[in-house]
Order: structure tokens, then sequence, then C-alpha cells
């Protein structure tokens, strides 16, 4: 399945086959992709939790509104960052680089992040719903649907899931194998409404 297939094809499905399991490879190439996704100054802050434990499932469900797709998919993946990233060690983000260029971007980071909670949590937003699309498009290309995910209280997820104090949760995507197809797509907004040239008018 080609990119373009994959983000028109797309959907968030809530019915999944419980029975369905995927492959360690699966989880692996799955994984693997996420990690490729984009984050400024390579800090590659998202973790990935993946809830595996049918007893934590069990408890994230209830404090998901009992939505059965939090335990009824294949895979439950707790998209999280490490609000601390950016100032831990930051050389080792840029190993492969020309040193040059390696040394003085890792010496920039520390500077433009520090004191900066808001912008450090909008980065962690921002590195999150980067992978949480790359975690999707991989999933359709895999033969498999997914669905992001925000119903759910994130303070008793934190807790079952022990976050440490200074990473954050984004969302939650289930991936799996859909019992059902979904309803047609509700509708998109044309271009003009969404996209502006230059300025807002």
């Amino acid at each position: 399945m080609d990119t373009l297939e994959a983000i028109y094809t797309r959907r968030a499905v809530k019915h999944y086959d419980p029975d369905h399991e995927m492959t360690a490879e699966e989880e692996q190439q799955l994984m693997q992709a996420a990690i490729q996704s984009p984050t400024s100054f390579n800090m590659q802050n998202w973790r990935f939790v993946l809830a595996k434990n049918p007893q934590l499932r069990q408890e994230i469900r209830a404090a998901a509104w009992d939505q059965a797709h939090i335990t009824d998919s294949s895979l439950l993946i707790i998209l999280c960052a490490d609000l601390k990233a950016y100032g831990d060690n930051p050389s080792k983000y840029w190993v492969n680089a020309p040193k040059e260029v390696g040394e003085r971007l890792a010496g920039m980071m520390v500077p433009f992040y520090e004191g900066k909670d808001q912008l450090i949590r909008d980065e962690a937003m921002r590195s999150v719903g980067i992978a949480g699309q790359t975690i999707m498009l991989t999933a359709k290309a895999m033969g498999y649907d997914s669905c992001p995910m925000i119903g759910f209280d994130p303070d008793k997820v934190a807790e079952l899931i022990n976050l440490p104090q200074d990473h954050v949760i984004g969302f939650v995507i289930v991936v799996g194998k859909r019992l059902s197809d979904p309803f047609p797509k509700p509708g998109q907004l044309p271009l003009d409404d969404v996209v502006i040239t230059d300025r807002f008018a």
C-alpha cells in the first residue's frame, strides 16, 4: 500500500477482533516505523507504553469509559513524552551527524528549552502527534486498523502505568483487525475553509 492510499483509507475503527494477535515481528515493524518520526532537535522525546498485561488493559478500559476497543484490539499503545529529554545528554541525539554539526546543535538544546514549560509541553504534544500519525499510517499499510483516543482519565492511566513525574501522556492508539467496515467518512471541510494563502483576512 502506498502512502496516499494509507492516508485516504485510514479510519478510526472502534470494533476489533479480540482473538487476533499481532506477531512480535509485526509489533517490532510498527514501532521501528514510529521512531522514524521527526522531533525537534532530534530529541526523540516520545515514549511508547505497550500495554500487554490483560489485567492492566482491563483497568485502563475502566478508566476509559469502558470502551471495548481498549481490550479487544491487538495492541494498546500509550503515547507519552519525556519532558526533560532535551537536557538528557543532548550529544547522544547527534552521534551520526558531522562532529561540528552535532556539537553545535546539542549545545543549543538546553538554552532553547530550559525554563520554558509551555514550549516543552507543546514540543511533547507535537512529537507524540507526529509519531501517532506515523503509527496509524504504518498500521494501515500493514493491513491493520487503528483508533486514536483521548477518552480516558489521564491521571488514572498515568497511575496505572507508573508514569514518571517528568513525563506526560499525549493520547492512546489501539491497533488491530477490524470486525466490520466503518461507516462512510462523515465529510471533510472544503479546502477554501481551511487553507489560507499568505495571511488571514
